[in-house]
């Protein structure tokens, strides 16, 4: 595996420090106050290898699609799964539409997640990650799920493990929307520590190309040549926990991947989808959206999320 030595050259060419792990509080705000789900939120325990102990809870509307999509649905640090069921629209979503969602729980204190590892960041390594991606697994199976329509997203802690997610199993996801990230692979330690912070990359100072952005991503994952789930970058202009700048590194990172020109985006619309907002895209696999004035993290978007899953 080259993955460390990789890794750690792209590191150093960001310029990536490791420090002390930190606590910090999200605010994940809907768009709107949110109805009452009409079912529980259900814990599942036997949904296959879990060597990181994460904790898997499912919501599975009351009617069902046949055939149903599958989202993942990851908590900020601090939150928890019952948090996100809570304060995101997606088991609602789930009452109109009749997929299923997961909500995958840390296991560490803090509740952030482990997006610094190498198990975490390296395809069925052992990590979060793979923990999340038997959940999916067992979903499919147990749902008769529909493997074509499958979606992962997050916000703050939970947006970091949506981009490493998406790199680690492409052939996985559809589609990925990360509300207020970092760049997959930003937080490696260089000690190999689980859940570790990394001041360099939160405050913005990890800088790179996209080329070597993308490098991370396909040495999550090598010798994968298949298709890679389209994605959604939300980030504020006024964030002082993830700093703006970690919207361009980002950005950069899935332009490599998709080899797109990230100076050149095909469309730039203002104030969309609102007003303050900048919504960018390339070709078919990149929108970027830009919100100034607003802080950590983006309100989650139900509505246009699924309509960028297709739902």
């Amino acid at each position: 595996m080259k993955f460390l030595a990789q890794a750690s050259a792209a590191l150093a060419l960001l310029g990536g420090t490791l420090a002390n792990p930190v606590a910090f509080d999200d605010l994940m705000t809907p768009t709107a106050p949110l109805k009452r789900a009409q079912q529980a939120l259900k814990q599942v325990t036997n949904f296959g290898e879990n060597s990181s102990k994460t904790k898997m809870y499912i919501y599975v509307p009351s009617k069902l699609a046949d055939s149903p999509a599958v989202i993942v649905a990851i908590h900020y640090c601090t939150g928890s799964a019952q948090a996100y069921y809570n304060g995101s629209p997606y088991a609602q979503l789930a009452d109109q539409k009749g997929f299923v969602v997961i909500y995958p729980e840390s296991p560490y204190s803090g509740t952030c997640w482990d997006v610094s590892s190498k198990a975490a960041l390296t395809h069925n390594g052992g990590g979060d990650s793979n923990s999340i991606a038997n959940m999916v697994t067992y979903a499919l199976q147990q749902y008769k799920g529909d493997a074509s329509k499958v979606f992962v997203t997050g916000s703050s802690s939970g947006a970091m493990m949506t981009n490493v997610i998406a790199a680690t199993y492409p052939e996985m996801f559809t589609a990925g929307i990360a509300y207020s990230g970092t760049a997959a692979g930003c937080f490696y330690s260089q000690s190999g520590g689980a859940d570790q912070w990394n001041n360099s990359c939160a405050n913005g100072q990890a800088r790179g190309t996209p080329q070597v952005w993308a490098k991370m991503v396909t040495d999550m994952y090598p010798g994968y040549n298949g298709s890679r789930p389209k994605m959604q970058i939300y980030h504020g202009s006024s964030d002082t926990t993830l700093a703006p700048a970690n919207y361009n590194e980002t950005i950069k990172q899935w332009c490599g991947v998709f080899g797109y020109d990230y100076t050149k985006p095909d469309s730039t619309k203002a104030n969309s989808p609102q007003s303050g907002y900048t919504t960018y895209s390339w070709g078919d696999h990149l929108v970027g959206i830009y919100a100034q004035g607003v802080g950590h993290t983006v309100p989650i978007r139900g509505s246009d999320d699924m309509k960028f899953f297709g739902l």
